[in-house]
């Protein structure tokens, strides 16, 4: 029990919704610090007993036990880390990707979820749109720039030797999760870009 002198303190998490109205494809972004810390914000967009987590190896360290935590614990969850970097947005990591998701036997009612900045929102959003012709998917972005631009509007892809975002397709995610607490933890450098 805590001492007589401590008190209980809730936290709250204030959150901002936006909605990308879209008609029968809208959907909402939430943007606030801690969001990690309601579970319902996420389970309420997961419907599925399966979910895929896609991220990279300096985002999965800091962030990948909060997302998971967020989830509902009875779900079937593959996680694949990706290394970091635009060379790494590729049919080959693309197809990394689907060997992973295969060999767990998802089904169509998986929901892809992008754990990282821009290259993963992208992987992640390409790879739903084809799965099984298209599963749901969620945008988590924790850079600034994926935040407020490659995180909405849908776009998805891969990059070609030939040219830089050539192969993708527009899908829509479920919903945008925009923690601000994840800017905490990028360089100076890419937070004031």
């Amino acid at each position: 029990t805590a001492p007589a002198d401590c008190q209980e303190i809730k936290v709250s998490v204030i959150m901002h919704t936006l909605h990308v109205e879209l008609g029968e494809r809208s959907y909402p972004l939430y943007i606030g610090r801690d969001l990690f810390a309601d579970p319902e914000l996420l389970r309420r967009h997961v419907d599925g007993s399966q979910v895929v987590i896609v991220s990279n190896d300096t985002v999965a360290p800091l962030y990948m036990d909060r997302l998971r935590a967020a989830l509902d614990d009875r779900k079937t969850i593959t996680e694949i880390i990706l290394p970091d970097g635009e060379q790494h947005k590729s049919m080959e990591t693309l197809s990394y990707i689907f060997d992973r998701v295969m060999a767990d036997n998802h089904n169509r009612t998986t929901t892809f979820i992008a754990l990282g900045g821009g290259v993963v929102g992208d992987m992640t959003g390409f790879a739903a749109a084809c799965y099984q012709r298209g599963v749901s998917f969620v945008q988590v972005p924790t850079t600034l720039l994926a935040q407020v631009d490659s995180s909405v509007g849908g776009k998805t892809g891969v990059n070609h030797p030939l040219g830089k975002n050539m192969i993708g397709a527009f899908h829509q995610p479920l919903c945008v999760v925009a923690d601000t607490e994840t800017l905490g933890t990028l360089p100076d450098r890419e937070l004031s870009a």
